[in-house]
């Protein structure tokens, strides 16, 4: 749980942003010494206020604040692609988000399940100010491939008929066996319930695209479908195009986490940050035309596109082997 008395602060840090500078020796005083003391408790809280500055105040930050974290945190400075930043002033955060938003990492401390969590995370979005929508549109517009990418126009929905005909060894095989048997939805989320086709572009495009592909990123850029990947996978699609709701998940977990202990906020920025470098090192898997390299392997996608697996540096089921063995204490 987060201490009553941190969040007044956390409030202020998340409405004001912090400069580069700062969120870069941030990271490097947390990743030096990840001990558990007061000072090292209020640098965790001030380093996750600067993630939900960007995920919830001030989008157009995004690449700016996380590339400073990984400078910080790996101890080298990150290269990728120029991400312009726009010089625009931090939206108001009003006490309905606050409400909700505390109200969310206070249930995620205690174990809120994947569903819920994902539902009440995209719904901090109607809590945010008017201007929001608009200013992630630009800012996901400064992102390499996504204009080219969302010229293709509203993607049609995937046919499950299509995947299950490609031949065994193709990257379209293992999509098939994925959905099929993990009984995943073959689009995540039901689209048309969501209202993408209403999103000002290029949201329409990108959050519909994202919901059909998620696996194939998974696939293609190397992270299973566990608790921990599918954090590190959040913070490749957003080093790749500013994903919104990937910046306001992670914001919740690194909130929730900085009031855990301390190696296990560490645990959490070595894999997000990891993520975000692999994703900006990435060329646009945006620009990958998916229906046309389905019956090719994925190691032949991999070296057309340019894309090397992610080097994860945990086993992608810790937290599913923690829990079984804290389950076996009580079984």
């Amino acid at each position: 749980m987060i201490d009553p008395g941190f969040q007044g602060e956390f409030e202020r840090l998340t409405a004001v942003g912090a400069s580069t500078r700062e969120i870069e020796d941030l990271a490097r005083r947390l990743r030096s010494d990840a001990g558990a003391d007061e000072a090292q408790a209020a640098d965790r809280l001030a380093l996750a206020a600067a993630f939900a500055h960007a995920a919830f105040a001030a989008p157009e930050r995004i690449a700016q604040i996380y590339d400073a974290a990984a400078s910080g945190w790996f101890g080298t400075p990150l290269t990728g692609a120029e991400v312009a930043i726009q010089d625009i002033d931090p939206a108001p955060l009003s006490a309905a988000f606050w409400a909700d938003y505390w109200g969310l990492v206070s249930d995620s401390g205690l174990g809120l399940g994947a569903g819920d969590a994902t539902s009440r995370t995209a719904a901090l979005g109607g809590r945010l100010d008017p201007s929001h929508q608009m200013r992630v549109a630009h800012a996901c517009l400064a992102y390499r491939g996504v204009s080219s990418a969302a010229m293709a126009g509203y993607p049609d929905r995937t046919r499950l008929e299509d995947l299950a005909a490609c031949p065994a060894g193709s990257l379209g095989h293992a999509f098939y066996r994925l959905i099929v048997d993990n009984q995943f939805d073959l689009e995540v989320l039901d689209r048309d319930a969501l209202g993408l086709a209403d999103l000002p572009p290029p949201l329409d495009y990108l959050n519909a695209r994202m919901l059909q592909t998620h696996d194939l990123w998974h696939i293609l850029a190397g992270y299973e479908t566990t608790k921990l990947h599918e954090v590190a996978i959040s913070a490749f699609q957003m080093a790749q195009f500013g994903h919104a709701y990937s910046a306001m998940f992670l914001a919740v977990v690194a909130t929730t986490s900085s009031a855990a202990p301390p190696e296990v906020f560490a645990l959490l920025m070595d894999t997000i940050l990891s993520a975000w470098v692999h994703g900006r090192a990435t060329p646009p898997m945006l620009l990958i035309p998916w229906e046309q390299v389905w019956q090719d392997s994925t190691s032949a996608v991999r070296s057309r596109y340019g894309v090397e697996p992610y080097v994860t540096p945990y086993p992608a089921d810790l937290f599913e082997q923690f829990e079984a063995a804290e389950l076996g204490r009580y079984n």
